[in-house]
């Protein structure tokens, strides 16, 4: 039997947005529990917002910016409308807090329907450099948008927990 067309055309919608609130509320759940491990050892917060895995990686501020950065821009051009801006500004847990709120209200806000056709969708990119790459809505995805997406988040985890912060990986999946 062959699927109907208007399940094919919310394929790209349940492959999406289900999966960026689901990560980004695990997300908000391990940045929450890092702010609690920082004000209970009394640790600097920024020593963590700070915190890199190695000396040339991103540290986890600008890890949890990313990772957001991919959820609402995939979104939006799979959904065909315009990349939000943020300010890359946030400096505290709070101000990140804030961030994942803004952007899952974003992605919550996309109606199914606006997914209608996304999987053949071209969409053009020029990630961080002046050569374009042009994709599919599908491959766009499931070969780029979603691989980025899942290492920005791992890695902020990951420098949580190297950092003594308890978190496992319930912490990390979320609520499903």
């Amino acid at each position: 039997m062959t699927p109907s067309k208007d399940k094919m055309n919310n394929a790209i919608h349940t492959a999406s947005i289900p999966v960026f609130k689901q990560m980004l509320g695990g997300l908000s759940e391990v940045l929450g529990k890092a702010q609690a491990h920082a004000d209970a050892k009394k640790i600097d917060p920024n020593a963590l917002l700070q915190a890199r895995l190695f000396p040339d990686m991103f540290p986890l501020l600008r890890q949890v910016q990313v990772a957001t950065d991919f959820a609402k821009s995939v979104a939006a051009r799979l959904a065909g409308v315009e990349v939000p801006k943020l300010d890359d500004n946030e400096k505290t847990f709070a101000d990140l807090q804030a961030r994942i709120a803004t952007v899952l209200a974003f992605v919550e806000g996309l109606d199914p329907a606006q997914f209608e056709g996304a999987a053949a969708r071209e969409i053009v990119s020029q990630a961080g450099t002046p050569k374009e790459k042009r994709f599919t809505g599908q491959s766009y995805l499931l070969n780029y948008g979603l691989p980025h997406f899942f290492f920005h988040t791992t890695t902020a985890y990951s420098i949580l927990r190297h950092n003594g912060v308890d978190v496992g990986k319930k912490d990390y999946i979320g609520a499903y």
